[in-house]
């Protein structure tokens, strides 16, 4: 398949960057949905002087980006009740099924797996229709300090049958998944197996471990799955995020026959034993390119994603055309907008 250009659907050899401009900083682990004329980003609420919760910005062109609201005031009582060390709300994704917007978000405190993910839903993106609203659904699914596995950055995916699985992790033994049900969004009682989907192989001689931290060697999180051209794509940051201009994210991606895995990289690698193909890698002016996102269009996939300018180490919003080369998908990078600009 030829990718082309978003919104002009011409055919190009190779992806490339489309530029952005408004209120792109501090847009960490984007999510992206179009309803109607205009796309939706959610994102991470890392924003210095915020006064809401995961963050909405729209655009009609994918070019200028405007903050356009929040999707809560204030983080729900709940989680205060049942998370109190949680600060803010991480890594949501957006996805649409069962005639619904179903946005799914992580709680937890940076470095600890007794993390949770959660759920909110809406007939609309669009605030100026009437059957706008959020509706709070609750807790999903949570990881104990007892697990092996981390129970944030969700990402839920459709299978050919158009059944919903959401796959989640940070660090620990990896990526896992769940069968999620059509109609409630939570998880399946028809199928409650826990699924391992990737993970980074453990080093011969691994450096000292992190006093009550995971090791460094296990970095891989925010997975992200589409479906294409018989394939299902498992894209995940590895290495390490969240460290401005020290950040050493990196995507990759794999692929497998079955929603389930096994995902395998373009050389054959699993992904289970720490394979996975390059797909985004850093640069001296753009660090740390990961928490990404896909959005499949008929005129074109993009892919959605942070990275961190070399210059003050904040993060941007970054975007890109993908290009499907010999059944893998490839995209571009170039310089990081900078607040010197």
């Amino acid at each position: 398949m030829t990718a082309t250009v978003a919104g002009q659907g011409l055919p190009v050899a190779s992806p490339h960057v489309i530029s952005v401009s408004g209120d792109v900083e501090y847009t960490h682990d984007p999510s992206i949905a179009k309803d109607g004329d205009t796309w939706y980003l959610f994102s991470t609420t890392k924003r210095p002087n915020r006064k809401g919760e995961i963050p909405i910005r729209c655009s009609r062109d994918l070019h200028h980006w405007t903050l356009c609201g929040f999707v809560f005031d204030q983080i729900p009582q709940w989680i205060k009740q049942q998370s109190p060390k949680t600060k803010e709300l991480w890594a949501p994704d957006i996805s649409y099924f069962n005639g619904e917007y179903h946005l799914y978000y992580a709680l937890s405190v940076f470095g600890e797996n007794t993390s949770g993910i959660a759920l909110v839903t809406n007939k609309t993106l669009d605030s100026r229709k009437p059957e706008f609203h959020w509706v709070d659904r609750g807790l999903v699914l949570r990881s104990r300090r007892e697990d092996d596995f981390n129970a944030i950055d969700p990402s839920v995916i459709l299978d050919e049958k158009g059944e919903p699985w959401l796959s989640f992790g940070s660090f620990w033994t990896g990526i896992k998944m769940r069968k999620i049900d059509l109609k409630t969004g939570l998880p399946t009682s028809e199928n409650t197996k826990l699924y391992s989907v990737a993970k980074r192989k453990r080093p011969q001689n691994p450096p000292p471990d992190r006093v009550g931290l995971p090791a460094n060697w296990q970095a891989i999180e925010a997975p992200f799955i589409v479906h294409h051209g018989g394939y299902y794509y498992l894209f995940v940051s590895l290495d390490l995020c969240c460290r401005g201009k020290k950040s050493t994210y990196k995507t990759v991606v794999g692929r497998s026959r079955s929603v389930t895995g096994s995902y395998v990289d373009e050389g054959g690698t699993s992904m289970l034993d720490g394979g996975g193909t390059p797909v985004l890698v850093g640069n001296d002016a753009c660090r740390g390119p990961g928490g990404a996102s896909v959005l499949q269009q008929e005129d074109g996939d993009i892919i959605v994603f942070h990275a961190y300018d070399s210059t003050q180490g904040h993060p941007y919003l970054q975007i890109s055309t993908i290009a499907w080369v010999n059944g893998w998908p490839k995209a571009a990078i170039d310089g990081c907008h900078s607040a010197n600009k």
